[in-house]
């Protein structure tokens, strides 16, 4: 599959290297380019801005700080929203607010792309082993287009709801 994703963080990082060790074809974008260094040099394609990391993308992941950041690269010019193409899923692995999640659930849908909210448990080390705990929610063929994807950054995946921003109401306790 091909594979757009925004944000290099700690997070991030590990989540796209598993990505692409499944053979996937990721392209990589950070404001920070120097974060790509890594995964360009073990096969990641580098997008000189967001629109480019969307460009004939069937999947783009988000994975940013907070709500403020999504939203700059989700509706901002040349932002996700804009260039994804019709058919292509968002992911938001970021943790956001439910509202926003509302949102992007809305704006994806009038543009014709499919939104999952998918936030991730785990630490860095779990990111970049691939053992994190994902909790997707989203329509289900969105769902099951990125089920793969989702495989690949995680140990477990809990489907929670067809309402992407249910995902973004969990609050998991205890040991897993």
């Amino acid at each position: 599959m091909k594979v757009g994703f925004i944000g290099l963080g700690r997070m991030g990082s590990g989540m796209a290297a598993n990505l692409l060790k499944a053979g996937h074809t990721v392209t990589v974008h950070n404001r920070t380019q120097e974060r790509a260094e890594a995964l360009v040099q073990a096969g990641a394609g580098l997008a000189t801005d967001v629109a480019h990391a969307c460009r004939d993308a069937d999947t783009v992941f988000s994975m940013l700080a907070n709500d403020e950041a999504v939203r700059e690269v989700v509706f901002g010019e040349g932002g996700v929203l804009a260039a994804l193409p019709e058919g292509a899923v968002h992911v938001s692995s970021s943790t956001i607010s439910v509202a926003l999640a509302g949102e992007l659930q809305s704006a994806h849908g009038e543009a014709g792309q499919g939104y999952v909210s998918a936030p991730v448990f785990g630490r860095p080390d779990a990111a970049a082993a691939g053992k994190l705990f994902v909790v997707a929610a989203g329509a289900d063929d969105a769902v099951a287009k990125v089920a793969p994807l989702l495989e690949a950054i995680g140990q477990k995946t809990f489907g929670v709801s067809a309402t992407p921003q249910a995902a973004n109401l969990v609050k998991l306790s205890g040991n897993f």
